[in-house]
């Protein structure tokens, strides 16, 4: 099946596994929250148990370094591109609000990046995206 979106995040590559998990998975919750379109029927088991829905595309997860992601964001920004992104003070807060304070205190240029999320036109997100690797 083709879409006309795509779904992208970037992992910066020298973190610990347990951090790429948990980048990954809150980023992808953005796209979730914010593309209400993205997201498939729920799910129900021959037995009648139902489950949550899901994205209902594919997410490409990509491995960069600081300068990639960093390149990637402004990309990102300056096509216009619904961007989700996390940072490393993220990692030592323990709530949402925590969190949405620490990334309040940094200028787009000084955000420490360690992952970002993008959803949008497939071309668009092609030529953002451009020059990254799939994560391994």
């Amino acid at each position: 099946m083709r879409f006309d979106t795509k779904i992208g995040i970037v992992v910066r590559e020298d973190l610990a596994v347990w951090q790429k998990l948990n980048v990954t998975a809150f980023l992808a919750s953005a796209v979730a929250a914010a593309a209400q379109d993205a997201i498939g029927e729920p799910y129900a088991d021959a037995d009648g148990n139902t489950y949550l829905a899901m994205l209902g595309q594919p997410v490409l997860i990509y491995a960069a370094d600081t300068e990639a992601l960093t390149r990637t964001h402004a990309w990102a920004l300056s096509r216009g591109l619904p961007t989700a992104v996390y940072i490393e003070d993220m990692f030592k807060t323990g709530h949402d609000e925590a969190n949405r304070a620490t990334v309040q205190a940094h200028t787009t240029e000084t955000l420490p990046l360690v992952g970002l999320a993008v959803h949008g036109p497939k071309n668009a997100i092609d030529k953002t995206l451009k020059g990254l690797s799939l994560h391994p």
